[in-house]
């Protein structure tokens, strides 16, 4: 069964019964019948192995299901998202190195504003891939507690003391994880709040990578009519009546995936919040959803890494020429003459098409050879930017 040579034998649907008892009694007959076929006992006798008074002994669905799916969930965590987050960290941060020396400029609010280095702006794509990949080992870690051992409502009735102890030693040993009995078996049956907060992790992981998709479609948009700042890698034709067109296919993958992802944690904590008495009743579909956004991500953080961000180059003559462009240089002037003279100088600009240099040294607001220090676009990049940096931005 491990093995998944017996996977056709368990032909039951997610939309089933919500502690998932179908499920369960599924694997106890299957387990069963198996052990009859090794026994050379007819399949269906129960004859060595019954699927309740062995199989099932001193268990219940209302704590065998919620532990199958911590430990489930919690096993893709640890070898699919986890690996695949920080595949996509370490290719954006090979990128911010590769970028470190490229100016360009900030937006804000969709508008210019100061310099940056577009190493630094990657640095904080690979920040946020990283806060993704701690993300999902926080959510492994609220997978720890197991319900085994509170059979039906929590109370341990016909089970061993030492049952659920045994389990978790056993888990712990094949996984390499730390499983360990729950503290409170009410909760741990009654209640689906650990995969809620599964399913919060996992949406604050889409927004990152959303964020990330985002800003690389545009900063890639163009060639010509927009930012063009990115080349971004060709992986299909982009049109089919426009020859040579390049759509950014990755970055709107995963921004799709993304939205089905936040989704799938929304129907979590729906299910989470109708749980009633003594068992949450919506369990099957909880594990689906978690199991379903989990593949997901880790399939789309790999795709992207391999497929988008290790072919990114940038455009280091179109930052320049932006850079070149922007008022918003204008900035490093206001410890110099003043954030009213500043904007002045930059308004001015902005409707004679002149530019900040040629207003300034008009104005005789500054000498030329500060002014073209204050104006160095590099320098505005380093932390605090000028000689004088109280205020804010």
């Amino acid at each position: 069964i491990a093995d998944g040579r017996l996977t056709a034998h368990f032909p039951v649907d997610v939309f089933q019964t919500g502690s998932a008892t179908s499920t369960n009694t599924n694997a106890n007959e299957v387990i069963a019948n198996r052990a009859s076929q090794l026994a050379g006992e007819p399949v269906g006798s129960r004859k060595p192995v019954h699927p309740n008074d062995d199989v099932n002994l001193g268990q219940s669905s209302n704590d065998i299901m919620p532990a199958t799916l911590h430990v489930s969930v919690a096993l893709q965590l640890h070898t699919r998202l986890v690996p695949a987050l920080e595949l996509l960290a370490a290719g954006l941060e090979k990128k911010s190195a590769e970028f470190s020396g490229i100016v360009k400029i900030g937006r804000t609010h969709l508008m210019d504003a100061t310099p940056l280095t577009l190493g630094q702006e990657f640095s904080g794509y690979a920040a946020q891939a990283r806060k993704s990949a701690a993300r999902a080992r926080r959510a492994l870690a609220a997978l720890g507690e197991l319900a085994v051992g509170g059979t039906a409502v929590g109370t341990g009735l016909n089970t061993h003391r030492a049952f659920a102890g045994r389990v978790c030693r056993i888990l712990n040993a094949e996984t390499g994880l730390e499983f360990r009995e729950a503290d409170n078996h009410f909760e741990a049956q009654a209640a689906r709040d650990d995969g809620v907060e599964v399913a919060g992790h996992l949406a604050t992981i889409a927004v990152s990578l959303t964020k990330i998709a985002n800003d690389i479609r545009l900063l890639g948009s163009g060639p010509r009519a927009g930012l063009a700042e990115l080349r971004l890698p060709a992986t299909q034709p982009g049109s089919s009546i426009m020859p040579g067109k390049v759509n950014p296919v990755m970055s709107e993958m995963l921004v799709q995936v993304c939205l089905y992802v936040q989704g799938l944690a929304q129907t979590v904590v729906m299910g989470g919040r109708d749980g009633h008495f003594e068992l949450n009743a919506t369990l099957p579909l909880i594990a689906h959803c978690l199991h379903e956004a989990v593949q997901c991500l880790a399939n789309v953080a790999r795709v992207v890494a391999e497929q988008c961000v290790a072919g990114l180059e940038a455009d280091a003559a179109r930052c320049r020429e932006l850079v070149g462009r922007s008022l918003m240089l204008v900035t490093a002037l206001t410890p110099h003459i003043g954030y009213d003279q500043a904007a002045a100088v930059a308004k001015e600009a902005l409707a004679t098409g002149r530019t900040l240099r040629e207003i300034v040294l008009a104005k005789n607001l500054m000498d030329a050879a500060t002014l073209d220090r204050a104006l160095e676009p590099l320098g505005m990049t380093k932390l605090g930017g000028s000689e004088r940096t109280a205020g804010s931005g």
